[in-house]
């Protein structure tokens, strides 16, 4: 009898170790404080910041540290006293600001800020692709700077909220810039955005069917434009006119098509997204030497390329320059125009995103817990792990899912 209790207490042993064993889970360090740093934007046309007052108040209120540089809200119209009554410590040079777990910018530091970030900390702050060089990579990478784009950063449901926010923002904006510079008092062809009785209304072409295009076509429509929109997406063309619930004018972009359409334009708004880094280049120069004289070009796409060969960046400060006797407004960062609606917006996005650094243990843990943030990320431990800039500049890159199967295995 006890020979059989001991053969089978052996043979149970031996099944056990082909079962699934019980291991300890890693404790998560809740309600981890976070200090966070918001430094003065260096660029003269930059007039947006990551966070208001409120926004910093609520996360103050969980436990987390602000340090914000002395006027880097003042653009925005947020004083360092709005920002102090919120909890925020304001510091008084970008060295304090850098010195914090989480740095909040939005244009991309310099490689000389690079270097006051602390080893192996974190940047959210936008990427800018077409103004981005291996130089700056490099710099993120000595120094161990875990990096997000805002560009990047996804949703639950695979969209990119702050590109979208910014997108709305532009999109509603380009028509009051266009009904700006077609006035006569700057030279324009001095005509009124909308229709009136009598007069035929202005001819609006948008080149694009995206978010940008679908809030300018909103505030077009309801000032009484005509609005036709090409984009070489059918169901792009097919979804804006949904969204729209208006029957307007749409094509695929053919020479014969675009030709006739530019020609009787007033204003036309480049807003067709990149492809392989880059936005279409579809207006050739000989289009714009036929347009209407003093008519206005509003290039959205400038920061990724420009849609018009004539297209040249320009800034808030000087906006246009006219070529071939059509204007051109070609500003890289449109959103900047409306600073406090812009950070608003952004405000709106990222502190939901911080708060559930709570709940996680920090912000690592929330980029292995969370895969849509995980995208953001393209610079980490010292490598870069976006595939897209990659590519750009022939570099070696760690995809963040190698990370991920690494530290689940352990």
């Amino acid at each position: 009898m006890n020979k059989f209790l001991k053969d089978e207490t052996r043979e149970l042993a031996k099944e056990a170790v082909a079962y699934p064993q019980e291991s300890l889970l890693k404790e998560v360090e809740k309600n981890k404080t976070l200090s966070i740093g918001i430094p003065k934007e260096t660029s003269p046309f930059e007039n947006r910041v990551p966070l208001t007052p409120e926004s910093i108040s609520l996360l103050v209120q969980n436990g987390h540290e602000i340090k914000i540089e002395t006027g880097a809200g003042n653009r925005a119209k947020f004083s360092d006293r709005s920002y102090s009554e919120s909890g925020a410590q304001i510091v008084y040079s970008p060295h304090e600001a850098y010195q914090t777990d989480v740095i909040l910018k939005i244009q991309p530091p310099s490689i000389e800020e690079i270097e006051l970030i602390k080893k192996g900390k974190t940047l959210i702050s936008t990427i800018q692709l077409a103004e981005l060089c291996p130089e700056y990579i490099d710099a993120l990478n000595s120094n161990h700077v875990t990096a997000l784009g805002f560009e990047f950063i996804e949703d639950k449901l695979g969209g990119k909220p702050i590109v979208r926010a910014m997108s709305e923002i532009a999109g509603s904006t380009v028509m009051l810039i266009a009904s700006e510079y077609l006035n006569s008092n700057n030279n324009g062809r001095g005509v009124i955005l909308g229709g009136i009785t009598g007069v035929p209304p202005i001819q609006v072409v948008i080149l694009g069917a995206g978010t940008v295009a679908e809030y300018a076509a909103r505030t077009a429509l309801g000032l009484g434009a005509e609005v036709k929109i090409f984009d070489n997406h059918i169901y792009k063309l097919r979804r804006i006119k949904q969204l729209l619930n208006h029957h307007i004018y749409t094509s695929t972009i053919d020479a014969v098509t675009i030709h006739d359409a530019i020609k009787k334009a007033d204003v036309i708004v480049g807003a067709l997204r990149a492809e392989e880094d880059r936005s279409p280049c579809v207006v050739n120069e000989e289009l714009i030497c036929g347009m209407k004289p003093n008519s206005i070009i509003i290039d959205v796409s400038i920061d990724q390329g420009g849609c018009f060969e004539t297209s040249q960046a320009t800034t808030h400060k000087n906006p246009i320059f006219v070529k071939h006797d059509v204007i051109h407004y070609c500003v890289p960062n449109i959103a900047s125009r409306v600073a406090q609606t812009a950070t608003t917006a952004l405000s709106n996005i990222l502190t939901p995103i911080l708060l559930q650094t709570d709940k996680y243990g920090g912000i690592e843990e929330l980029i292995y817990a969370k895969e849509w943030f995980q995208k953001g990320v393209y610079t980490y431990k010292g490598s870069l792990t976006n595939k897209k800039v990659a590519k750009r500049f022939n570099m070696k890159y760690k995809d963040m899912r190698l990370y991920t199967a690494a530290r689940t295995s352990f």
